[in-house]
């Protein structure tokens, strides 16, 4: 069941994500209404489910120089599984989601290097069943609101 949320739960949600330890005060200025009002959505936002937990988000660039790519991959059925079950063991592997359109799945990657990223697209690329794959190669993020 999706969740009924106003402009005001919208616009405290999208601040939230930004910076989940925003404080109560700056967050009911921005959205002008009453601290006492914005700790009592927030409270029922939790208690609703909608918001599930926080948590520490890491600058991952900090600690291991990475090159990030999307990566469309177009995928005979019969060999969605191994596949799968391929992708799943590699640590490269940040998110693999099935899509619906001219893809079937869309993968994001974090490899070391280039030369890195280069050996596991044709690795993938030589696997039974892909048909074709399509790399866009992350330049930078300009809005993450991702999660932790």
């Amino acid at each position: 069941m999706k969740p009924s949320l106003d402009d005001i739960d919208n616009k405290i949600l999208a601040l939230l994500m930004d910076n989940a330890r925003l404080p109560v005060t700056t967050i009911a200025k921005q959205v002008d209404i009453a601290r006492t009002t914005v700790i009592a959505r927030i409270n029922a936002l939790e208690k609703r489910g909608v918001i599930a937990g926080y948590g520490l988000k890491l600058n991952q660039e900090m600690f291991q120089p990475a090159v990030r790519a999307y990566v469309g991959l177009s995928v005979e059925a019969r060999y969605a599984p191994s596949l799968m079950k391929f992708l799943q063991q590699l640590p490269e592997v940040e998110t693999l989601c099935a899509v619906s359109g001219a893809i079937d799945y869309m993968l994001t990657l974090r490899c070391a290097t280039t030369e890195v990223l280069d050996r596991l697209l044709d690795q993938i690329g030589a696997l039974d069943g892909v048909r074709q794959t399509s790399t866009s190669i992350i330049l930078s993020k300009r809005i993450d609101r991702g999660a932790l």
